[in-house]
């Protein structure tokens, strides 16, 4: 069974909404069923050093990780390698996703300073390769494009070796603002689709699964040199078909790399888990996106955006130059 830590318990940084309800808008609903976890579900839980460390200076530098606020299985493994994460734009989401453990609500006001405390960090922890997220921002004139640009920006002038994906939201109804985020160029751009279609109304209603597609198309027609990516979640009660379905969405989208994870469930207010998907399942799935032309795949139970990030990187490089 995976181990859970709270990492943000006493944490300085979320004592002005530690108070406050996580999750809202799913304090009234009822509980959903939890499955037990399967053998092959297992994490090693965070504390050594090098984990240790990770953890020291995104507290000095007063940063947000996706690792901690979502609750990834992998937080262990990926920061006693000195991997994290930077979630961008504050700690809370304007959007109220049925799966993610991110906080929902009206988020403050930007941290004009953010931008280079992220790149701070990089720097301190020597990475060859960053992922900057962010949670939704609909409440900014563009979603939030400006200090995705303005981070990219900072981390190259600080670590100008260092290569940049970013995971960003949909920039739903913000003209310009995808535009210029490339115009940036990042090394990698990630959009998670995060299900099939059918499951939307439920599982991801602020979103909307075609013009998330569009959003990846477009990155290619902007720059066809920055790779794109998109990971979805199973165990969400999809069909099988549904799930070749979306890769051939993406491969007509010319998306390069495909992440497929397990669905976790962070409470018992969230979606439930449907099924646990079997690694065969997995496996099997990998060899048909290779199958449809993906110059990448991970699919895996604990496959996660970020998880290997670098390393997927630098295999992503090799195979485009053949």
């Amino acid at each position: 069974m995976p181990v859970v830590i709270d990492t943000l318990a006493n944490d300085p940084r979320t004592k002005t909404s530690a108070t406050a309800p996580r999750h809202p808008e799913k304090a009234a609903r009822p509980d959903t069923p939890v499955l037990r976890k399967p053998a092959w579900i297992r994490v090693k839980a965070p504390g050594s050093a090098k984990w240790a460390e990770t953890n020291r200076i995104v507290r000095e530098n007063k940063l947000v990780t996706v690792c901690e606020e979502a609750g990834c299985p992998n937080v262990g493994e990926c920061w006693e390698k000195k991997h994290a994460t930077f979630m961008i734009m504050g700690d809370t989401c304007t959007r109220a996703c049925a799966f993610c453990n991110v906080r929902t609500g009206m988020p403050a006001a930007l941290d004009a300073d953010e931008p280079e405390k992220v790149a701070d960090a990089v720097a301190k922890l020597a990475l060859d390769h960053v992922v900057v997220t962010s949670v939704d921002r609909d409440d900014l004139a563009d979603g939030g494009a400006g200090h995705f640009v303005a981070t990219i920006r900072a981390i190259r002038a600080r670590s100008p070796a260092t290569t940049i994906e970013i995971l960003t939201p949909d920039f739903l109804r913000k003209e310009g603002a995808l535009e210029a985020v490339v115009a940036a160029r990042p090394d990698v751009f990630n959009h998670n689709l995060e299900t099939v279609p059918s499951n939307y109304l439920t599982v991801r209603p602020g979103a909307r699964y075609f013009h998330s597609i569009r959003l990846l198309q477009r990155v290619k027609e902007l720059d066809p040199q920055i790779f794109t990516k998109s990971g979805i979640m199973v165990g969400l009660g999809e069909a099988r078909n549904e799930v070749l379905q979306l890769m051939d969405d993406l491969r007509s989208a010319d998306v390069d790399f495909l992440t497929i994870g397990q669905y976790l469930q962070p409470t018992r207010k969230h979606h439930e888990v449907v099924e646990f998907i079997t690694p065969q399942e997995f496996k099997a799935y990998e060899t048909v996106a290779y199958a449809k032309g993906f110059l990448m795949v991970a699919a895996t139970p604990l496959t996660r955006s970020s998880h290997h990030a670098g390393d997927d990187f630098r295999r992503l490089r090799e195979r485009r130059r053949g």
